[in-house]
Order: structure tokens, then sequence, then C-alpha cells
């Protein structure tokens, strides 16, 4: 009987124990799950059903947020068992709102539809400008209709160039974009970004047509408002992308550009790059052939104003270096502070292009920094064809971009002899004129 006992017992070791039943979690834990799945239910649902009432950068930052809180419920929710998921799920649905198959729904319809009835603001937070400017632009652009050969993206033209802008100006992600515009992919939104500007770059050239005719002469008389007669532009540098590229650019009196040189390599000094470009080789063809300015002290030809990391040169005069040391009243302080009148003009232009298209400040690394100079040009194409349509133009003083990534060390060379007489001239004519005044 003893080895009969030990038998039973090593039999029930040996044999496998069932399995404890998992303890329901409390009513009161299952009733606050079914809650907070409604509440972030709801919130997906007004978020992808009243987005009209919310602003692009309100939109963007809600987005995740709410995404991020589905996946996290969803994730709850899946450690109930079965029969109380099934209870608490009932008529609601976590999952994020999907690209629709057909476009009647999507977000930039419904804008369109509804525009009659909103402020023109809301057009103008979505695309940093006007429903008219839009459709200027879209008309300018021409962009290849969905049927045609030569269109590879299946996509009416106003979505491309609604997706191409809300992305430039928001910096949206393109998954954001596609959801927004009811594109298939990411990867369209992508697509139809890149296609837009490329479209801008090409349709919208003329606007940066430095040798075009008349395009310098009228933009002396914005100088000579300054007291700077003969002038014809204001030179300047600034980096974008998070400082991936430098740009090179040549501004009028009214901030818009007549020569932009993007691509630079950020760690080269604006005397290294300026050689370079093709300002340089053609600054003698668009400022030949136009009269001297005859000053006091002598005559001035046609030239461009330049910051102080630049060569004074007969054409491109800057500011003198240790001004600040001399008296007030000197010709020399004097001229400094009209030259700084010029080169807040570059500074602005720049500031507005970087706060209207978002975009342009983000990092850009890998291949997609090839396609940024590009973007670049293409944002400021843009700000000139936004001016030619009288658009408000945004603050610069707006733009989110590090106080130092303009900052670029003065030129430590030799001046030439003919741009410091030039230089002298001009600062004993302004000295004139501030007596005067």
């Amino acid at each position: 009987m003893v080895a009969a006992a030990a038998a039973r017992r090593k039999r029930s070791r040996l044999a496998p124990r069932s399995p404890a039943r998992p303890r329901p979690p409390p009513p009161q834990l299952t009733a606050l799950l079914a809650q907070l799945a409604t509440s972030v239910s709801l919130a997906l649902r007004f978020a992808s059903d009243r987005d009209l009432l919310l602003r692009p950068s309100q939109a963007l930052a809600l987005d995740p947020l709410l995404l991020a809180a589905a996946r996290a419920v969803s994730r709850l929710l899946a450690l109930l068992p079965l029969h109380l998921q099934t209870i608490t799920l009932t008529s609601l649905s976590l999952s994020p709102p999907t690209p629709p198959p057909s476009l009647p729904s999507s977000w930039f319809l419904r804008l369109v539809s509804a525009s009659p009835a909103l402020p023109d603001s809301a057009w103008r937070d979505a695309f940093r400008m006007s429903r008219p400017a839009f459709y200027a632009l879209l008309r300018s652009l021409a962009l290849p209709d969905p049927a045609a050969a030569s269109s590879s993206l299946a996509l009416p033209a106003d979505h491309k160039l609604g997706a191409a802008l809300y992305r430039l100006a928001h910096a949206a992600p393109a998954r954001a974009v596609a959801r927004r515009f009811g594109l298939p992919s990411p990867a369209a939104a992508a697509q139809a970004f890149y296609e837009v500007c490329r479209a801008v770059a090409d349709r919208l050239a003329a606007l940066l047509d430095l040798a075009a005719p008349d395009r310098i002469s009228r933009a002396v008389p914005g100088f000579c408002a300054l007291s700077l007669p003969n002038c014809c532009g204001a030179l300047g540098y600034a980096r974008f992308g998070g400082a991936a590229v430098t740009a090179q650019a040549l501004v009028d009196a009214e901030g818009r550009f007549l020569d932009v040189s993007v691509g630079w390599d950020p760690a080269e000094a604006p005397p290294e790059v300026l050689p370079r470009t093709k300002l340089y080789t053609s600054q003698s063809l668009v400022l030949a052939n136009a009269p001297h300015g005859e000053l006091i002290g002598g005559s001035v030809p046609r030239y461009f104003l330049a910051p102080a990391c630049c060569p004074l040169l007969p054409w491109l005069v800057t500011p003198y270096r240790d001004a600040g040391a001399t008296d007030g009243a000197s010709k020399e302080r004097i001229f400094n502070n009209v030259h700084a009148q010029g080169a807040r003009l570059v500074r602005s232009a720049f500031g507005r292009v970087r706060a209207r298209w978002l975009l342009l400040e983000e990092p850009w690394k890998g291949e997609c920094q090839e396609a940024l100079p590009y973007v670049v040009v293409a944002g400021c194409l843009l700000h000139n064809f936004l001016i030619k349509c009288g658009e408000p133009m945004p603050d610069a003083a707006a733009a989110p971009v590090d106080a130092g990534a303009d900052a670029f060390a003065d030129f430590e060379g030799e001046n030439d002899k003919e741009g410091e007489r030039i230089r002298d001239v001009l600062a004993v004519h302004l000295s004139l004129v501030s007596r005067t005044q």
C-alpha cells in the first residue's frame, strides 16, 4: 500500500496542472477604459470631421497626440478578456482616419466648398496666400492634368498645388499631407510637392531674371529714396535647412529677389562663394552701359551694396571697418548707418521667406538635402510672385531662425582702390545730405 500511495503521489506531481483562470479586472476599471475609449474615439472623429474649425498649426499638433492616445487605449483594451473587449469596443472605432478612396470627403475639398462661408484668413492660414492668389498661381504654373501622359501622379492640379503649399508652409509631414488632401500615400504627397517645386522653378523663373530689360533700372529709384544714388540692389547671405546650405541673394528696395544662388557649403565663407556665382560673372554686363552718377567729389557707377563679409569692389560697396571708433557725425558713421538700412532689406526678405515657408528651416539630411536648394529657390520665387499679386507680407521677425545662423565673419583682405574711391564719394554725399535734413 505504501508503494501504491507513493506511485499515486508521483503521478500527481508529473500530471500537467490546469492553468489558473485570470482574475477579471474590477468592473470600475472596465468602465473607466470604456469611457476613455469613447473620449478618444470622439476626439478623433471631431479632428477628422470638424478640422475646418482648426488652424493648420493646431491640427498638425493635435493629430499625433490623438493617434498616440488611440494606440495606447487599443493596447490597454487588448489586455482585457475577449468578452470584455467586445463589450468595451461596442460602437467605437479607435482606428485613425485613413485616406478615403475618393476625393470628395478630403479636407481640401471641404475647404474649397466651404470657402465662400469661411473668412479669407482660413485660406491664408492654410496656404500663406489668399484664395485669388492661389488660383492665379495655379494658372501660372499650368500643372499637368491627371489624364495627361506627362503627369505621373493622377491628381487634380489644385490638389497638387494645395498639398505642396501646405507642406511648404507648415513643414507638415508627408503622412499628414496625404491624409488631409485625400492622397493615396505619403509617397504621393512627396511626389506632388517636388512636382510643384519644379513647376515653380520653370514657370516663374522670369521673376529672377536679372538680365531682363529694365530690371536693374527699375531698382535704382528705390535706393535713391535711401540717398544711395545709382545703387541697384543689396546683397546678402543666409543659411537654410538647419544650416545645411548657404544662399546668396540680391534684393531691390521693395524686398523682391533679383538674383538667388543656393546650394553652397555652409562652411565656406562668402568671399569663396561669390566668385563662383552667376551674379559675379554677369555683373559687368548687367551694370554696363549705364550713366554714372555725378556727385560732389566724383562720379559713381552703378553698384550693389554688400555686407562686411564681402570684399570691397568697384561694383560691390561694403561698410567701413571700425567706423564705431569715429565721431558720430563722421562721414564713415553716416555712411555705415545708411548702408545698414540697405542690409536690412536682404535680412527682411530672407526673414519673410522663412516666416512664410516653415519647411525651409527644418533640418534636411541625406538624399533630401540634395533637393533643398531647389526648394529654397522655389520659396524665393513664390515670395516675388506674391509681391506681384499685392499679397501682404508676413512679419520677418516671426521667422523661427537661430540668431547665429546667418552670422559670417568680416572680410579681412585688401580693399580694391577704385572701390574705396566710390565708397568715399558716397560717404561725402551722405554726409552733405544729413546736414541739410
